[in-house]
């Protein structure tokens, strides 16, 4: 069973870094969406379109297989968690985007009024309380993300479905195995809930 404690690990780390990059990511590209300048907002539209319409197992397969032919190569584990970042994005875009439609327009006039840029209006005053209202709605896609992990066992990388896939091969007892991978995935959504649940009970205040 340390191939599934191996594979359990790959995940969380997977996660964690998947979630890092799609967050920081999805926060410019939001700003993207909102700024008052056509070109940034078309940019923003299309990254969102195009990550959102197309699934993340055929970008998976794309950037493994693909980059290398090009002359770019990066270790399995890294290809994988780009991937799933650059995917991940556009939810975490989407959802900011709507906190930040949630707060009301005079708030960012008000700042602009004070002597602020756009810029610095969505930095020190939109985007803090969009942040707040969105805690949920990025816990579910840090959940979501965490099953997507899954796919990376398709292209290679040994996290826990594909080591539970390779124990049971060995062992034979399917129900067993995949139980136990299944029992670790609702661990760590029912962390990533109660961490979000902590948050937003933080950020209230």
């Amino acid at each position: 069973m340390s191939l599934l404690a191996e594979g359990f690990l790959s995940t969380v780390a997977l996660t964690l870094l998947s979630f890092a990059g799609a967050f920081s990511l999805g926060v410019c590209v939001v700003v993207l969406r909102v700024v008052p300048v056509p070109v940034l907002r078309a940019v923003g539209t299309a990254y969102v379109e195009t990550f959102q319409n197309v699934p993340l197992l055929v970008w998976l397969v794309l950037f493994v297989f693909g980059l290398p032919e090009a002359g770019i190569t990066f270790p399995l584990f890294w290809t994988a968690a780009l991937v799933i970042s650059l995917y991940e994005a556009a939810y975490v875009a989407e959802a900011l985007r709507s906190g930040v439609n949630s707060v009301a327009r005079g708030q960012g006039e008000a700042a602009r009024a004070l002597g602020l840029t756009t810029a610095q209006s969505l930095r020190h005053v939109v985007v803090p309380q969009a942040l707040r209202r969105v805690v949920q709605p990025v816990a579910n896609i840090a959940i979501a993300l965490t099953m997507a992990t899954s796919l990376a066992g398709a292209v290679g990388v040994v996290e826990l479905t594909r080591a539970a896939n390779r124990i049971n091969l060995d062992l034979a007892q399917p129900v067993l195995v995949f139980a136990g991978a299944g029992l670790c995935y609702l661990g760590l959504a029912a962390g990533i809930g109660a961490l979000a649940g902590l948050v937003e009970r933080r950020v209230a205040h």
